[in-house]
């Protein structure tokens, strides 16, 4: 059983991305001064924006040196590298490799700088288990050389009784970090939580909401706002507590990011769980009516 002193050592609670979580920032803080604030209260994050468009390395260097040095990023891989990307999004490139090889540049900057937690693949709802699909993920590994990835799954059939443990031993063979997903259990298009680690240095868990009746509102203009509205309430992050310890007598760290940001729920639900490890949950944000009541009160 892992002791409560090695909680922040062993375990890192975080959000998916930076920009959107209001209830963390000061009032009035500029845009740029977000990441910064950010890092006040959670010691890693899911690089978002990455997955839109490959940030360039300089633009990576200084996001690495806005944080302190305990932060960490996971950074989410590039929409054309999973399979999500399609046509002209993906014209700018003259091959995947060339696109793979723009990306890993990008990476290696965080690299550098000690920042580099993890690069998540987080494939899409139509990439079966197929051998097909296995040889991508073996072209994806080989390609992604000596940097850290994470495997996220989203169609069933790769947990099936008959798949589940060859699945488990496909990704500790080619030493990919399991992204274990909450979610809902809403069809083929998604995956039950898989409490396993597959490689003993880390696992990652993505706490998606659980959202049954709005997940699948792919094609719908607002989709992604229905998708992930949710809060996580004391019972299910008291039940995620335990599966987090029990997952530690596996691994050495446990990254847990909260992704279920439509309603602000995500911050809020990740200092809950901080608070239920004992963990510090951050400083409350500075508001414009704290400093007119000091100074109306001091002198």
């Amino acid at each position: 059983m892992v002791k409560e002193e090695q909680f922040e050592r062993r375990i890192q609670i975080g959000l998916s991305g930076w920009g959107d979580h209001d209830k963390l920032y000061d009032d009035g803080a500029k845009a740029s001064d977000r990441l910064g604030m950010y890092a006040r209260h959670f010691p890693i994050v899911e690089m978002d924006n990455s997955f839109y468009a490959i940030p360039s390395p300089e633009q990576m260097d200084k996001w690495a040196h806005a944080v302190p040095a305990h932060f960490g990023f996971i950074v989410k891989a590039y929409q054309g590298m999973t399979g999500h990307a399609r046509g002209g999004t993906l014209s700018r490139y003259s091959n995947t490799r060339s696109m793979f090889d723009e990306f890993r540049a990008s990476v290696r900057a965080l690299q550098a700088a000690g920042k580099l937690r993890a690069v998540l693949f987080q494939y899409p709802p139509w990439f079966g288990c197929e051998r097909k699909h296995v040889d991508i993920l073996k072209r994806t590994r080989e390609w992604m050389e000596d940097l850290p990835v994470a495997l996220e799954f989203r169609h069933q059939t790769w947990f099936a009784p008959e798949f589940r443990e060859k699945t488990l031993d496909f990704m500790r063979s080619e030493g990919w970090i399991h992204s274990i997903a909450d979610e809902p259990q809403a069809g083929i298009g998604s995956v039950p939580a898989v409490l396993a680690a597959t490689r003993q240095d880390a696992v990652m868990i993505r706490m998606h909401g659980r959202n049954e009746k709005g997940w699948q509102t792919g094609g719908q203009p607002n989709w992604r706002e229905v998708r992930y509205l949710y809060r996580y309430n004391e019972e299910e992050l008291a039940q995620w507590k335990e599966s987090v310890l029990k997952l530690l007598e596996e691994t050495s760290q446990c990254w847990i990011i909260f992704n279920n940001n439509s309603g602000g729920d995500a911050s809020d639900n990740a200092k809950q769980l901080l608070r239920m490890f004992g963990m510090d949950s951050g400083p409350e944000p500075i508001r414009q009516m704290d400093w007119l009541e000091e100074d109306i009160f001091t002198d």
